[in-house]
Order: structure tokens, then C-alpha cells, then sequence
């Protein structure tokens, strides 16, 4: 290294930047030395400036998801905010055959504002030709002749129900079965009396979701609610959510799928969505490959 005293102009020059750096030093210490030191300005900021509380932590999550026999072989998401378990194997009377593992799952659910678990049933009106659990000569709650009347659907569905909910009490108790929230799922994937089975084919049907209903309703089970859309509804009762109030009490909610991403699900908890008049509760949407549920309230 050179001498710096063989360098009189040098000198002179360091000299100057000292000095000046000592006069803006004096004047504004931050100024001076923040961008050369970031340990000097954290220090300033925690001691000399404003105190600033750490941002609230977000609100609980509104998402859940619901499964059933498709996902028995699935791993399901961790923790849910909360989990529906579909207690059949796509139809009435038909069992999943992961219910309990798939009950267990949904226990592990972190909502306190909701209930953790919740329960779905498949519904259908096949009719005495295509079903082996048609009430034949059964006498309540409805008079059942044995043909496709109206009777015998609101007896079929009042049965499909108490089936479903036995299933439910098996893998829960029935103080647990009674405290979850209860889905019917209406969807035209399952049989249905048609126009081409009889005129009367709307009444049959709505008559056998009022029997799946009212069952439920006996037991006392927290909520009561239907599943479906307007189309499927539609094409399943013949009613809407103009005409569905005289037959379904607004207590009976809604559980809407079709959404396509959580903004989506969450537009859909609007009324224009509802299918029988009720409040739209849940929406359904895709998320990770599972089918995601969104708590409109």
C-alpha cells in the first residue's frame, strides 16, 4: 500500500469528504448511515418511531369439503374447515363403503362456528318395477297400495332416509347422527318417475322428498337441506323457486354446485341461485382435485 503523505492532493481530498461526511453525519445520522448500515435503521425504526401492531390474524376459513365412496381411496385434505360425508354408494340404500374412515376424517375439522361434520343421502323414486324396497302394503306414515302412487313415494323416501340415517348412527351414535347437518341429494343421475311413467310424475317425486325430509325431521337432526340445481330440481319435481314454497318450508336449505373457483362459489350464495326459494347455505366448487365447499353464512 502507497503512502497517502506522497500524495498531497489526495489527501486534501479525503480530508474534505471527512469532513463533510462528519457535517451531514451531525445533521441527519439516518440519512448518513442507513444506506450503508440496515442494523442502524431497523434500530431506528423499533426505538425512535412509531409502534405498529402486527396485522390481525385472517378470519377462519369458510371452506370445506365433502366426500363419499369415489373418495375412498383418496387422501384426503388435512384438517378441514369442515367435512360431509356422503353415507350411500351413489344411490339409495346403497352404503359407502369408507363411511367410517370417512367419518373419522371429518371429525378432525377445525370449525367452531359450523358444525365439523355433516351428513349427505342419495335420494331416487324408482318405482315398484326397479326397486326391491318398494313399501308395498306399508300403512304410515303414508297408505302405500304397492303401485307408483303418491303414497308409496313418500313412504319409499321416508324409508330411504331412515336407511341413510341408520347407516350414519352405525359409524357416529345417534346423538352425533342427530347434531350433524343433513343434505339430500336430488340430482337426475338416479332413477325418477318420468312423464312416460305417469302424468302425475312431479307430485311422486316431491312426494318422496317430503318423505325423506320429514323422516329426518322426526329424528330431530340439526338442519335439513337439498342439494341440487335449478335445472335438476326442475326436471325432478317440476318445481321452482317461485312454486317450491308451498311444498318445502323455507327451513329446508340449499346446497348449490356449479361454481368454478372460490369467487365463483361465493357468488353463488346470492338468492338468483336458490332452486326451492330457501337460503343457499353451501356452494360447491373444485379445489385440489376434491370437491370444495364454500359457508355462505
Amino acid at each position: 500500500m502507497r503512502s497517502v503523505a506522497r500524495h498531497p492532493r489526495r489527501f486534501f481530498a479525503l480530508v474534505v469528504v471527512a469532513a463533510a461526511a462528519v457535517v451531514v453525519g451531525a445533521a441527519s445520522p439516518a440519512a448518513a448511515f442507513v444506506p450503508f448500515d440496515r442494523s442502524v435503521a431497523v434500530a431506528s425504526s423499533r426505538f425512535g418511531g412509531a409502534h405498529r401492531k402486527p396485522p390481525p390474524p385472517p378470519p377462519p376459513s369458510p371452506t370445506g369439503y365433502d366426500v363419499s365412496y369415489p373418495q375412498c381411496s383418496s387422501t384426503l385434505p388435512k384438517s378441514p374447515t369442515f367435512g360431509i360425508v356422503g353415507v350411500n354408494g351413489g344411490r339409495a340404500y346403497a352404503t359407502n363403503a369408507c363411511l367410517a374412515s370417512e367419518y373419522a376424517w371429518a371429525t378432525t375439522s377445525t370449525s367452531t362456528a359450523y358444525p365439523k361434520v355433516g351428513f349427505y343421502a342419495n335420494t331416487g323414486n324408482p318405482g315398484p318395477v326397479l326397486s326391491t324396497h318398494w313399501p308395498t302394503g306399508q300403512t304410515t306414515p303414508a297408505v302405500c297400495d304397492g303401485t307408483w302412487s303418491e303414497g308409496c313415494s313418500y313412504d319409499y323416501g321416508w324409508n330411504a332416509a331412515a336407511d341413510s340415517f341408520a347407516k350414519a348412527v352405525g359409524v357416529a351414535g345417534t346423538a352425533s347422527a342427530r347434531a350433524a347437518y343433513w343434505w339430500l341429494d336430488v340430482e337426475t343421475g338416479n332413477s325418477w318417475a318420468a312423464a312416460s311413467d305417469s302424468p302425475s310424475w312431479a307430485a311422486l317425486n316431491t312426494n318422496d322428498l317430503q318423505g325423506a325430509a320429514a323422516y329426518l325431521g322426526s329424528q330431530g337432526v340439526a338442519q335439513v337441506g337439498f342439494y341440487s340445481t335449478g335445472y335438476q330440481w326442475g326436471q325432478i319435481t317440476g318445481l321452482n323457486a317461485s312454486t317450491s314454497p308451498a311444498y318445502f318450508p323455507a327451513s329446508y336449505v340449499n346446497w348449490v354446485p356449479g361454481a368454478t373457483s372460490y369467487t365463483s362459489a361465493q357468488a353463488r350464495c346470492s338468492s338468483a341461485y336458490s332452486f326451492t326459494g330457501a337460503r343457499v347455505q353451501l356452494t360447491q366448487y373444485i379445489a385440489n382435485s376434491f370437491d370444495a365447499d364454500y359457508r355462505c353464512y
